[in-house]
């Protein structure tokens, strides 16, 4: 399972800058990044390493099983930035 970034988040790209696997948009290149409000994790691509859990500021990145009730839908929501249509 991957991590998951919820609600909490502030987009101040802690996390970004901590992880190894460059699996956290948007980033620095893409178009979104200066109007973020939400980053979110590819799960293809998260090795678990969980870097991004400790450096987040507000606590906002969960294993996806250990998502709060509230915030379960938060990991469909990360995979759908991921997906393009083909």
């Amino acid at each position: 399972m991957a991590y998951v970034i919820a609600a909490p988040c502030v987009a101040d790209y802690s996390c970004l800058e901590v992880c190894p696997a460059d699996c956290i948009r948007p980033g620095p290149d893409d178009p979104e990044f200066e109007t973020a409000e939400q980053l979110h994790i590819d799960p293809a691509n998260c090795i678990e390493c969980d870097s991004c859990v400790s450096a987040c500021p507000v606590g906002a990145v969960y294993d996806a099983p250990e998502l709060p009730p509230q915030w379960s839908h938060y990991e469909s929501v990360n995979a759908d930035w991921f997906r393009t249509d083909a």
